[in-house]
């Protein structure tokens, strides 16, 4: 995997201005490295998926949607499949009322367009009554978005880590439950109630997640859908339609723009 951390990002977290955005292109496998910013952030990429990878868990970004990260929080971003990235720091100090947690969004049309105009406007300078208006709005924009189920937590409990570790890098493992349990020397009710109090999630709901996270990166990167659905653990290619029609009313053909 590449790896390329552009340096430009950098001069945008002192500016006075409440929000500054800019624009980067990076190439599939290129990753950010770990790192954090003081200002939270909007990530959006209009080509491409991002896979952002955080202590507390990874959450996968498909084309018009968008990661609001908080501030400080340590992560690193991967591509799948060439990203043009559009990027908005925003200082919450001086903007109220914006998600106090990380969290995938939809990008509306209006907000896609206003932050493509967020990207034209010099980073320095007085702002125009016009370009205080469209920062206002895309904030308004920002707080009535929806947020979509794309995040998969990662377990704190050290039994968890490497079953959780060993699903992610295998979605197709076929392992069951009672047979994890049996691995860590705990019972299958005893792995359950360790899941719930850990990721929010039954077993068997935190490995179907894990399963349609990798299946939107796979998707992304131009993989048939019947590759997809094996390599994800599915038997066949409606079964993996049905789950993933479940998850967001489209069949995965119909997913990306």
């Amino acid at each position: 995997m590449s790896r390329h951390i552009p340096q430009k990002y950098l001069d945008f977290h002192d500016r006075p201005r409440p929000l500054v955005a800019m624009e980067n292109r990076w190439s599939s496998g290129t990753s950010t490295g770990w790192h954090a910013h003081p200002r939270a952030q909007l990530l959006y990429a209009t080509e491409g998926v991002m896979v952002i990878h955080a202590d507390s868990g990874a959450w996968v970004v498909p084309p018009n949607r968008a990661l609001w990260m908080v501030a400080g929080l340590r992560h690193t971003v991967t591509m799948s499949g060439d990203v043009l990235m559009r990027t908005a720091y925003v200082d919450q100090t001086a903007i109220p009322d914006l998600p106090a947690e990380s969290c995938v969004i939809n990008v509306s049309p209006l907000m896609r367009e206003l932050l493509v105009e967020a990207v034209r406007l010099p980073p320095e300078g007085e702002l125009s009554p016009r370009d205080r208006r469209l920062i206002a709005l895309l904030t308004d924009e920002l707080r009535a978005a929806n947020t979509l189920a794309l995040h998969l937590s990662m377990p704190e409990d050290d039994r968890l880590r490497p079953i959780c570790e060993a699903l992610m890098a295998r979605p197709d493992d076929p392992v069951s439950a009672d047979e994890w349990a049996h691995s860590i020397g705990v019972s299958a009710r005893t792995l359950q109630r360790l899941f719930a109090h850990s990721t929010g999630m039954t077993f068997s709901r935190w490995r179907e997640q894990a399963r349609l996270l990798a299946a939107l990166s796979a998707i992304a990167r131009g993989d048939k859908l019947i590759d997809v659905a094996l390599g994800c653990g599915y038997a066949s290619h409606s079964a993996f339609s049905a789950m993933f029609r479940r998850h967001f009313g489209v069949p995965p053909s119909a997913f990306y723009p």
